[in-house]
């Protein structure tokens, strides 16, 4: 499913199969993930990707053609950090997201809305046994961004997480593994929304414009909507953090020093490092995290997107690959 140029649907394409360079693989696609990443990419609000471009990097699939690391037949997960040099000071520095020279799969580099896929090897991941295809790819990006956002909350003990979607889902089971307190926010009026985050043992839901039944230690916005910020700030105790996990988002309105002061602080995530992949992999089985999906076929990925945008899946949209 090719993108031929921002803010146009995807269009069904035949094309040549990818023959993997030296160092990477040829991956059979058996599911892919679908991604609010995804839309910012196909709604032009992520700058300059390649096109004609095949979006899609939460991908799980079959090793065809090896090379030293992976065999043929294994099953491996590709996910959105592609490539990066590996000597720059922020590589050097275990710091790999922020490379400069950094290629992203489905944005510069084609991603999993396709039957086959060529991976640089050094950034697959083996996938935990226990996932079936289309349940482990939202660990791929959901699960992994959300661990790094997640991370950077340190030890807060009540955490609000406001966007309950692909990754909301499933950070809210792993912080609750922790033994941390959490309060979902969804959009106002979403109540199935806020069911389902009752559902996965949260302690508290509601819309975005409510104030929790106690200040928050931290929170993590996953929602692309600046004015989040603020509202999350307000209700953030005193030396508590903000997390901007989202790639894109709209401008952050001004608001006065106040709800700053007191030693609160702002921060984005940015990518993943394999770090991240290799210790989320290894602790989702062992919670276990459950992922929620919502199956598209490949023809369908229009259809998933468009699910995505307007808020109507469950958990996670993922394609299925396998029989296309």
């Amino acid at each position: 499913m090719l993108l031929e140029a921002p803010r146009s649907p995807l269009r069904p394409a035949e094309v040549g199969q990818p023959e993997p360079a030296p160092g990477q693989v040829l991956v059979r696609v058996r599911a892919c993930g679908v991604c609010r990443t995804d839309l910012h990419v196909v709604d032009g609000e992520l700058p300059e990707p390649k096109l004609p471009l095949v979006v899609g990097h939460q991908i799980v699939g079959t090793v065809e053609e090896a090379g030293e690391m992976f065999a043929a037949g294994d099953r491996v997960g590709v996910p959105w950090l592609g490539w990066t040099d590996g000597t720059c000071r922020y590589c050097l520095s275990d710091r790999e997201n922020l490379c400069d020279q950094a290629r992203f799969t489905g944005y510069q580099l084609d991603g999993g809305y396709a039957e086959w896929v060529v991976a640089d090897e050094r950034f697959c991941f083996p996938l935990p046994d226990e996932y079936e295809d289309l349940q482990a790819a939202p660990l791929l990006c959901g699960g992994l961004i959300g661990y790094r956002s997640l991370s950077m909350t340190d030890d807060a003990e009540r955490l609000g997480l406001y966007g309950f979607g692909a990754s909301a889902h499933i950070v809210a089971q792993v912080a609750k593994h922790q033994g941390r307190t959490v309060f979902a926010f969804t959009r106002a009026g979403d109540d199935e929304g806020q069911e389902f985050a009752r559902s996965l043992g949260v302690d508290w839901a509601g819309s975005s414009d409510e104030a929790p039944p106690e200040p928050l230690d931290a929170a993590i916005v996953f929602a692309p909507v600046g004015a989040v910020v603020p509202a999350a700030l307000a209700v953030t105790a005193k030396g508590g953090t903000v997390v901007c996990a989202g790639i894109h988002m709209s401008d952050v309105p001004s608001f006065p020093y106040e709800l700053l002061w007191g030693e609160r602080s702002i921060r984005s995530v940015a990518n993943l490092t394999r770090r991240d992949g290799d210790e989320f992999l290894e602790l989702a089985p062992r919670i276990p995290v459950r992922t929620e999906v919502q199956e598209f076929s490949l023809e369908q990925a229009n259809e998933a997107l468009d699910a995505v945008r307007a808020g109507r899946v469950r958990g996670s949209a993922v394609l299925s690959v396998a029989s296309a």
